[in-house]
């Protein structure tokens, strides 16, 4: 694992400057960065939209917004484990949802980068004119096929590629009867998203802003000073489940 992130930290400086410059211009101008990611993907997009020591000016998007600010039924996220996740159709819905103005940029994690979901998500937001910043393992993805009609992966859409570093099938250690366990790709993730948003904050400060950080919610005036940056996006950023 340390290798794998010094690996990470070596080779993704300028992939993270580029993002963040993407991400900057996006602020500056007044927008949102919308987070997306399915399945342990979800986690990545938790440390991007809404924790402690983040950037405010966030939105996380999931497969169960369809439920939760659509009219489908609760029994569509009960199918088969990954079935949602690969049905292309569900981008649209979960696209048309969210609160996303045209100036906002997308980060989009998915360590395979093949589904339906992200792919055709990642083809959504280019079409619309959103900077888009694909998290994925390259050689993962490469070695796939992709899940999605049009043969492409969220690698093949992105103006910026993140990568994991994290090998095919994501765990890394031998198991004595052959295959491997211990999955790496959630660990090298949520540290190229905080190297992201390290990034992002330097380019505000820089311009002469005072970065949107949250506190934690649990320290003395964590709630108040939280609460006073989120009203200026009211509208445009949920928090919640």
């Amino acid at each position: 694992m340390k290798a794998l992130v010094d690996e990470v930290s070596r080779t993704q400086t300028d992939a993270v400057g580029r993002a963040a410059e993407l991400m900057v211009a996006c602020l500056l101008d007044d927008g949102v960065i919308q987070a997306f990611g399915s399945g342990h993907s979800e986690a990545i997009a938790m440390e991007i939209a809404g924790r402690a020591g983040g950037l405010v000016p966030s939105n996380r998007l999931a497969l169960r917004d369809v439920v939760l600010y659509g009219e489908a039924p609760v029994a569509t996220l009960l199918g088969p484990a990954g079935e949602l996740e690969r049905d292309p159709s569900v981008a649209r819905r979960i696209y048309d949802l969210a609160p996303v103005h045209p100036r906002d940029v997308f980060v989009l994690i998915s360590s395979s980068g093949v589904n339906g979901s992200v792919v055709e998500l990642a083809s959504i937001v280019k079409e619309r004119g959103h900077g888009l910043i694909a998290l994925t393992s390259v050689r993962h993805s490469t070695a796939m096929t992709s899940r999605h009609p049009s043969g492409r992966k969220l690698l093949d859409l992105a103006d910026v590629v993140l990568d994991n570093r994290a090998p095919y099938g994501d765990a890394v250690l031998p198991l004595p009867g052959g295959g491997t366990f211990g999955a790496v790709s959630t660990i090298t993730s949520a540290l190229l998203a905080q190297m992201v948003v390290a990034e992002v904050v330097r380019g505000l400060t820089r311009a002469g802003r005072t970065p949107p950080i949250y506190r934690s919610a649990n320290v003395t005036g964590g709630d108040e000073h939280n609460r006073l940056l989120e009203n200026r996006y009211a509208g445009r950023i949920r928090r919640g489940a």
